[in-house]
């Protein structure tokens, strides 16, 4: 495997790494706060960061590289409110887009194309997490103060997780 792309997905590793953690703070946040369906929507988010970081171990051990898991820093656990959480979740995301992009470029310039073609469903994903966090936040300014708004949306949410995933879909 290409050294440099090797050392940009371990670096993706821990992004992936940290996301799952940083949903799994936010969820256990949200719990706290009575946010039931809000706490299973980012549980299950937290999970499925947690996907994407295998699918990235798995194809750089697959290609011969050697995937590092690393020590991750502790996630913010306090939150101003559900609209920083989700504020939060889109800054976050975009990071991750950024982060993806990064690797596709280097992929392009190194000429690796089945690596930019295994990233192909990160850069599709990215758009799909994006687009969640927008209508969420959008979802969430409709609301404004309304605490009755606040319960539907919270009983809501939870029909926005996704179907789980298993490391054998990985």
């Amino acid at each position: 495997m290409n050294k440099k792309i090797e050392k940009a997905i371990n670096e993706q590793i821990l992004k992936e790494n940290f996301s799952s953690q940083f949903y799994l703070s936010m969820a256990s946040w949200a719990e706290n706060q009575g946010l039931s369906g809000t706490a299973k929507f980012l549980y299950a988010h937290s999970d499925e960061e947690r996907m994407h970081m295998l699918k990235f171990v798995k194809f750089v051990n697959e290609r011969g590289g050697v995937a590092q898991i690393s020590g991750i820093e502790q996630p913010p656990h306090k939150f101003k409110s559900l609209n920083h959480v989700f504020e939060s979740l889109l800054e976050h995301e975009l990071m991750v887009t950024q982060s993806i992009n990064e690797i596709v470029d280097i992929c392009l310039k190194e000429k690796d194309f089945s690596t930019h073609n295994f990233l192909q469903w990160f850069v599709n994903e990215q758009l799909e997490e994006e687009a969640l966090a927008r209508n969420i936040l959008d979802k969430l300014k409709l609301i404004g103060e309304d605490k009755s708004g606040l319960y539907m949306f919270d009983k809501d949410i939870e029909t926005l997780i996704s179907a789980p995933k298993t490391t054998e879909n990985v």
